[in-house]
Formats: C-alpha cells, structure tokens, sequence
C-alpha cells in the first residue's frame, strides 16, 4: 500500500505517518513534506522515486507525472487498467493526504503583490486531490488533518466503506472550489465586479440552534475571516450568554449595520430587523436613554447596538430592561460585570472600524449584497451612499432651521434601515415614530404618528422613497411635523410640494432612495 503525502498544514502529520506505516504503507512526500518527515525520524521516500524525475521549476512541477496519476486513477477492476500498470512498472496508490498552499492569507497581507499570489497557486496538490476524488472507491482523499483518525480507523478495521470514502471526495472537491473561487476573484478583480460565473467560497463558522423556526435546521457560514474587512457580524466575538440562533444573528447584523453608521456616540434597539429605538447623542448612556425612550414596549427582548466602549454607566441603564442580544466595539470590566449578570443576555464585541480598501480589491464580491430567491440568488452592489453623494435641494418656500436639518439627516441616514415602506419621525436626534413594512406609505405615516403620540408634533420626517400622493405629507403636517426629507422624482411631486407650502413646511429632496425589501 502507497500514500503520497503533501500537506500544506502539518497538524498532525507526524503521527499520521507513523501510523500509516505501522500499518505497512509506504510514505512518498514532495521536498518539504519529506524533510519535516525525516528531521521527525519517520521514514519516508521522496516522490521523485515514483517518478523517477526531480523537482522542477523550483518546485512549480513536483507530482505531474504519469506514475502518480496511473497509480490515482486506474480502475483496478478493471484487467486492462491493471495490466497497464505491470507494464509500465506503476504502483497503484492508495491515500493522499493534501492540502493546499495558503492562498487566500497570502493574499489578505497587505505587501502581497500578484508575483506572490501567483506562486501561491497551487497546481500539483489540486490535481493530486481531483484524481483522488475521482477514484474514491479505490483511492482516499484526505484534506483535513482533523479527519486523520478517521482515515486510520477504516484502515485498521478494513472497513470498506463506500459512503465515507463519497463524503471525503465530496470533501476535497469542495476544497478545490474554494479555493478556485478565491482565486477567480482575486484575479478578477474589480472590472467583473458581476461576472458570468459567480463562485463564492463560504467556510461554516458553526451549527445554529435552528432557523427562523425551530423546525428549520440552520448554520452561518464565513466568507472571509479576515478583520481588515471591518465590522462583520461573522468576525463578532460571543462574551456571554446563550448560543445564538438565526433571528439573533440577523437582528444582532441589523443592530451592528446601524449604530456603525452614525459618527456620534448612538444606540439602536433592533426588533424583528427594524429598529424601534435610535439615538444619537454627546454621550453614549444619553444616547441610549432615548433610543429606549422611542418606544419602550417594543424594545423589550429586542437587540441592542452601540458604537462606543459601553461604559458602566451604559451598562447599568441596559440592565434594567431585557434584552436578547448586545453588540458594541467593546466594554469595560465595570461594563461587562454588570451586564453579565443578565444570564441569558448574548454579549458580542466587534470591530467597527472601516475596512481596508485593499479588502475589495483583493476580492470585489465580499462588498456585494447576495439574496436567495427560487432557483437562484439576487446580486447587487451595497446601499452605501455618502451625504456627500446626496444632491440635497429644498423643494419648500421655507428652508429648514438648522436644527431641523441635523434632524432631517439623521432622519434620512436612520430611514435607511427601515424596511419599506419605511417612514421615520425624529426629534432630537433620536426616533419618536417608525413605520415600516406597510403596503401603502400612508399607512407607514399612520403608523410613525400613532408611535410617535405626541412627540409627533415638532419633529421631522424621512421616507425612504417619494410619495406618490400628497396624502402622506399632509397627514404629517396635520400630526404637526415640521419638516420632510424625501427623495422626490413622483408624478405629482408639485402637488405634495404645495402641501408643504400649505402647511408651511420645510421639505428637502435627496434624489436618491432607500428601498430595503
């Protein structure tokens, strides 16, 4: 019995080796593989005696030769295939044991240059594992130190078991595509930001409780572990509390998008994806006193976001309310003390500072935002737009105060993680009225105002997309908003104009919209 063995990650090798030879297999390894074998006292051949050829290339070619791929990929059922070997004096091969070279951490290092990459593209190890796969019934591929004991296991025991051997091919092929599809978007770059064929490698980070519902099984998988991606709910750190669970996951990200999108000290309270709480503020604990102040009753078992060091004071004022989850950048030992008395609260910590640039130029597809439909998945670029980018224009006779128009943008920034239709009422930097996911707009101002009560009175309102009809501007006008910022663009925009007039209303366009389905 023959194993080639060529693994970038040697966990385990060593012992590997000894037991595949205590069972009487003969060890061949490429260069590397075979010194770190010897200098650990195992006895092993360099691969070159299979071949009968030396390394090439400086080591580009090493395994590419017939004597390995006759010996991976003959049928030995087969006579034919059998007597093909004995004439061409190969050996059948029975384990290969790769993996491959580390391509996508080359890549994420910031003096990585495409020389490097490049001679980080692994050939010889890739093909070694798709023949492998390819003949599993006779052949086993192994990519995963972890799954070592395992292999030794059904080698003792002889064990001829067919749909282990299948489930370790599908294994190294799925190494395989990973790892291509890294490659594919490296070397794509930004100019296929929507290509024809569109892999995306995926890495399970860990089971999940369950789905949406307890009956639908769940799991949340890592498309890069890299932190210079900035802020990601997958590069979270868990501190305390119970295991999270899908909702936990979406409303924690949904928590975690908002509070990083203000630059003053803020705190959003996600509930069912939405948030029925957000404020900014000079200091973090006032912040969130009015983000949980917007609406109490809907806050409770919610997910709470912070884009500061939760401080103790901070800490205190949470405790007193329940909650699922929390997420902020960090929290003191004072902080973290107090809120871990909350049993099960889950208690996550993430970065949120800004990624690297250079993240999106190594790999274009970790900014696009991936939806499944049936049969298929929605591709598109992020809503991300700056104030910068907003063409702000007053539409009214009266332009806002100043005052209103700190409101109004932080009404315009907040009404983007609305879900549509989405219509926010803000005062004070901090929401007192959200309606969201309404069929018709109008209901969406209903519903604001009627959360609001009589805080509506004073403050202004954002709508994530232009009314058409001048029927949602005057219900707000009639609640006593004073203010309106919209993106403008509808049929009968000079008709919702003259009801600001009317009602003496400040009313701004953005020309840009914030839908989120």
């Amino acid at each position: 019995m023959r194993a080639i063995l060529s693994p970038w990650d040697k966990r385990g090798l060593e012992e590997f080796a000894r037991e595949l030879r205590a069972l009487g297999f003969d060890l061949y390894a490429t260069d590397g593989t075979a010194r770190f074998l010897a200098g650990a006292g195992q006895a092993v051949r360099n691969v070159s005696e299979l071949t009968s050829h030396p390394e090439m290339l400086g080591g580009r070619v090493k395994t590419l030769h017939p004597a390995i791929y006759a010996g991976l990929l003959a049928n030995r059922e087969d006579p034919e295939h059998v007597a093909q070997l004995a004439t061409l004096g190969y050996s059948p091969i029975d384990v290969v044991a790769v993996n491959l070279y580390p391509f996508q951490a080359t890549i994420e290092s910031p003096s990585a240059a495409l020389d490097v990459a490049l001679e980080n593209v692994d050939i010889g190890g890739v093909s070694l594992l798709r023949a492998a796969a390819k003949n599993f019934r006779q052949v086993i591929p192994v990519v995963d130190p972890d799954d070592y004991p395992t292999v030794l296991e059904h080698l003792r025991t002889r064990a001829d078991d067919q749909q282990w051997r299948r489930q370790m091919a599908a294994k190294a092929f799925r190494h395989v595509a990973t790892y291509d599809a890294h490659i594919a978007a490296y070397l794509g770059g930004p100019a296929t930001e929507f290509p024809e064929l569109l892999p995306i490698a995926l890495s399970k980070v860990q089971d999940l409780r369950y789905g949406e519902n307890p009956h639908q099984r769940a799991a949340v998988y890592s498309q890069t572990p890299n932190p210079r991606l900035g802020a990601t709910i997958v590069g979270a750190r868990q501190l305390h509390g119970r295991e999270l669970s899908f909702n936990n996951l979406l409303d924690v990200d949904a928590a975690m998008s908002c509070a990083g999108d203000f630059a003053a000290p803020t705190a959003v309270i996600i509930k069912h994806g939405n948030p029925c709480g957000l404020a900014s503020a000079d200091e973090l604990p006032e912040a969130y006193r009015k983000a949980h102040a917007g609406d109490p009753m809907s806050a409770f078992g919610g997910a709470v976001g912070l884009n500061r060091v939760v401080d103790g004071r901070t800490a205190q004022l949470i405790a007193e309310s329940h909650y699922d989850d929390l997420i902020a950048p960090g929290y003191t030992d004072e902080a973290l003390a107090t809120l871990r008395r909350r049993r099960n609260l889950r208690i996550l910590e993430v970065d949120l500072g800004a990624a690297d640039p250079r993240m999106m130029e190594i790999n274009p597809l970790l900014g696009l935002d991936v939806r499944r439909v049936s049969g298929g998945f929605l591709v598109q670029t992020p809503d991300a737009l700056a104030e910068d980018d907003l063409s702000l224009r007053t539409v009214s006779h009266r332009e806002p105060t100043t005052e209103e128009l700190l409101n109004l943008l932080f009404a315009w920034r907040a009404v983007k993680h609305v879900k549509s239709n989405a219509i926010v009422l803000a005062r004070d930097l901090s929401l007192v009225g959200v309606g969201a996911g309404q069929m018709s707009r109008v209901d969406a101002v209903d519903l604001a105002i009627r959360k609001a009560g009589d805080r509506a009175a004073g403050s202004v309102l954002a709508s994530d997309a232009f009314f058409s009809h001048p029927d949602g501007p005057e219900l707000a006008a009639r609640a006593g908003v004073t203010a309106i910022i919209q993106p403008g663009g509808a049929l009968h925009d000079d008709d919702i104009v003259q009801v600001a007039n009317r009602y003496h209303l400040a009313m701004l366009f953005t020309g840009h919209r914030h839908f989120r389905h």
